[in-house]
């Protein structure tokens, strides 16, 4: 953990095609940054057998998350595949900056853009790019967690994201987790100004 006293407030942004490692590098970053606190997404998908709801998500209806959206209550929200609807409350942002802290979030390629272009230079986004689209199938196929359609239709969209790369601050190349990790580091440190 670091005990060094970093820009405060600001935002940390990870996205990245499904099955990228994004999630992994994620969490290995907030292990090693104590200024970082997880920003919790909002979903309208299932829940999976591991997650907790207002840890891994906020598990919503489609009926509620559809009421936060015609509240205003999203800083950004997305309808990822169909019917699956992911969205960041503003008020997330509002709890970790109030604890002296700085945002860490996991979102969509899309959404990640969004926070991006709504906090400017306060945030930096991060694009976890895969070794290969045949490389991300694998990972998805060993990941377990989908059946044959669902990858299908997450490997539709990943060429899409992936020309949506060069529009984040920096790329991490995912080929070595344990070289992406340091070189994540590296960049974090360097935008929060810690040694």
């Amino acid at each position: 953990m670091s005990s060094s006293s970093p820009s405060k407030g600001k935002i940390v942004i990870f996205s990245a095609p499904s099955g990228a490692g994004k999630t992994t590098i994620v969490h290995e970053v907030l292990r090693r940054l104590s200024c970082l606190e997880f920003s919790v997404s909002a979903t309208t998908r299932p829940k999976r057998e591991h997650e907790i709801n207002g840890r891994d998500y906020y598990f919503l209806t489609t009926e509620k998350f559809n009421h936060y959206v015609k509240k205003g209550s999203f800083l950004e929200w997305e309808e990822v595949y169909p019917g699956r609807y992911y969205g960041t409350f503003f008020s997330e942002v509002d709890r970790i900056v109030s604890h002296g802290n700085s945002a860490v979030f996991d979102v969509d390629v899309k959404g990640g853009l969004n926070i991006k272009r709504h906090y400017q230079a306060e945030a930096l986004a991060i694009f976890i790019m895969p070794p290969s689209p045949e490389a991300l199938r694998e990972r998805l196929v060993k990941r377990g967690t989908e059946d044959a359609t669902e990858i299908d239709k997450r490997m539709a969209r990943v060429m899409e994201e992936l020309q949506l790369a060069p529009q984040f601050d920096k790329i991490v190349y995912n080929d070595d987790l344990t070289t992406a990790i340091q070189e994540t580091l590296n960049i974090v440190r360097s935008f929060l100004a810690i040694p």
